[in-house]
């Protein structure tokens, strides 16, 4: 009976020490962060090894992994297969909504007049978009915003058939005019979102 309980013993032993050490390294990683200022004062903690691409001050993009339309003519919001999210301003606000028309909740940010190509992957198109969630969501203390999750489908041009789907989660925040899109379900931001803080 001894011998069992010390063998029970000294595998748990052997098991926590197994999931310490993945444990503590998330927590080493979760910790290289960097603050990423915004508009309005708003600050995000973001990971150390995602790239801000600033370039055009009303379509901020945070590249979260792999971007391989950086630097080529097809990089921008309706490239396909960058991994990213976007921090949109004013001048994006007021042009974001089909036919140019100005931002609100009641849709999709798509500042188009044609169909979309996929974000999420190559060659296809955005066949339809529909409302999969909705409401108020905590960015940073005292702020919130209106949150929508668009669910979309992909396909070729020519064949209605679902190839591949995506989430549009968006976070819009009229005030300070501020709407962050994330097509890549992005691990973590919800929460770096509800962790801003404002200056």
């Amino acid at each position: 009976m001894r011998k069992t309980i010390s063998a029970a013993a000294a595998g748990l032993a052997v098991l926590a020490a197994s999931l310490a050490a993945p444990a503590a390294a998330f927590a080493n990683d979760r910790g290289a962060t960097k603050p990423l200022h915004l508009r309005k004062g708003l600050t995000l903690r973001i990971p150390s090894s995602w790239k801000v691409d600033d370039s055009r001050k009303d379509w901020l993009r945070v590249i979260t992994g792999s971007c391989p339309t950086k630097g080529t003519d097809m990089y921008g919001f309706r490239d396909s297969g960058c991994h990213s999210f976007w921090v949109m301003g004013p001048k994006a606000i007021k042009i974001g909504h089909e036919l140019f028309q100005k931002y609100t909740p009641d849709g999709p940010f798509y500042p188009a007049t044609d169909v979309g190509p996929c974000p999420v992957k190559k060659n296809l198109w955005i066949h339809r978009t529909t409302l999969a969630e909705k409401g108020l969501r905590q960015v940073g203390p005292g702020h919130k915003a209106y949150y929508r999750d668009w669910a979309g489908t992909c396909g070729t041009m020519s064949s209605g058939k679902v190839k591949a789907r995506f989430d549009q989660r968006e976070w819009y925040l009229p005030t300070s005019k501020i709407l962050v899109i994330d097509q890549w379900g992005t691990p973590g931001l919800s929460t770096i979102l509800k962790n801003a803080t404002w200056n």
